[in-house]
């Protein structure tokens, strides 16, 4: 057998989670020259896709090669490989993903397509770094096709899906979502261009990388080794007379302030930018150098949001809170909030979730709607808690509220919830 090597083979460390690796300990439990690394990379991404991982870190360490699935936005330890098969594994990555072999001492980004039993083929975007026991690698698993997906299923209430289409409809202006990495940004814009995307107009996107494919949508990919930056590549798009335009990311002034005058001159702009919350956005855009009447004159809707893991339906059970767990909940969310409820739910963990009680994510939201009392306070260059407040006023529900409402409809856990905002 593999003595230590097989750290996790049944059970993910600390999680509850249990994945089988069993094509991959096959392969890896052979003597050479029977053990191909072929074999083992090709089974690492398939068991990593049949797990619904979204990606894998591999790092090495003093004595052993660490594998860890990001499994609902949670990383699991799933495996443990022997280090003497750290480079050569790295190696095969590299080659698939046309990097430098023979470069061990500066980073290196690929991508990689593999077919997978099932499955056809998936995308796989690769990032490798040197660090102090050897060369890192975590890759992300691309869904490649959006077929799947629509703005109703994102987990959007009915009151900010009506919020969304009003300004989907407004035929120039900014859309903005925004929120930490990993929050689904990028899957609630590319949902906007499905719905919003027909014959009769141009939608063009600059994306870094592309994670979707989009029928009907020209899609660009940033290359900074030939300049197509975000900047310049939007500048080139404004001169390809589009009607939508989605820009991957707004990351420094030079883009924020292409994309808000794009949105003045009569186009409907897309993108994501990294802050806490919807009101933080507009802050966050006279910080990177928009002049305020362009914000208040552009901005259509700024969409915050997180994603939580959804409660497997299949091992679904109802929970009640003591009275000392409620009186813990008052410390993070306000009593008109908590009010009478004490019956919440949870999974109890069955093989179809893996034994972790969740199956699949879905998206908490909070959906700022630009009125003329944000405008006011725009121009004052107003602090995002005079936004917040005054956004509420105008009927905004706080992400907090949108997952504590998901908590008591039985969607998701309070612990979810607890997870991320307070982790």
């Amino acid at each position: 057998m593999l003595g230590n090597h097989h750290i996790m083979s049944e059970t993910a460390s600390n999680t509850g989670l249990s994945i089988k690796m069993d094509l991959l300990e096959k392969e890896v439990a052979k003597q050479q020259p029977f053990r191909s690394i072929i074999k083992i990379v090709d089974s690492l991404i398939e068991q990593a896709y049949n797990s619904r991982a979204s990606d894998i870190h591999m790092d090495p360490e003093e004595k052993t090669f660490r594998l860890r699935f990001r499994i609902d936005g949670v990383l699991h330890d799933v495996y443990s490989f022997p280090k003497d098969l750290h480079s050569e594994i790295i190696t095969r990555i590299k080659v698939l993903s046309g990097m430098r072999t023979d470069e061990h001492q500066a980073a290196q980004d690929g991508r990689m397509r593999i077919a997978v039993p099932e499955a056809g083929f998936v995308d796989v975007r690769v990032s490798i770094t040197p660090t102090y026991y050897g060369e890192n690698c975590v890759m992300r698993l691309l869904a490649g096709k959006s077929d799947d997906f629509s703005l109703a299923n994102l987990g959007f209430s009915e009151d900010n899906l009506k919020r969304m289409h009003r300004a989907m409809k407004k035929p120039y202006g900014l859309i903005l979502a925004t929120g930490p990495t990993g929050s689904g940004k990028t899957t609630t814009l590319y949902m906007v261009l499905k719905e919003i995307n027909k014959p009769d107009i141009s939608v063009i996107t600059i994306e870094d990388p592309i994670e979707y494919s989009l029928g009907g949508v020209d899609q660009i990919q940033v290359n900074n080794k030939t300049g197509l930056t975000f900047a310049n590549g939007l500048r080139s798009i404004l001169r390809q007379d589009p009607n939508v335009v989605m820009v991957g990311e707004i990351r420094d002034g030079e883009t924020a302030s292409i994309a808000v005058n794009a949105a003045m001159t009569g186009h409907l702009v897309l993108s994501t930018l990294h802050t806490n919350d919807a009101p933080t956005t507009l802050p966050r855009l006279l910080d990177l150098g928009v002049e305020p009447f362009l914000i208040a004159s552009t901005l259509n809707i700024a969409i915050g949001q997180r994603l939580v893991r959804t409660i497997c339906s299949d091992c679904k059970v109802k929970k009640t809170f003591t009275e000392t767990e409620l009186s813990a909940l008052n410390d993070a969310f306000p009593a008109t909030l908590l009010k009478d409820h004490k019956v919440f739910y949870k999974g109890e963990g069955c093989a179809r979730c893996n034994h972790s009680g969740y199956k699949g994510r879905i998206g908490i939201h909070e959906v700022l709607e630009v009125d003329e009392k944000i405008r006011e306070l725009i121009m004052r260059r107003a602090n995002a808690d005079e936004i917040r407040k005054s956004a509420i006023d105008n009927g905004m529900i706080t992400m907090t509220e949108d997952g504590f409402e998901k908590a008591i409809a039985g969607v998701t856990t309070i612990e979810e919830i607890l997870r991320v905002f307070h982790e």
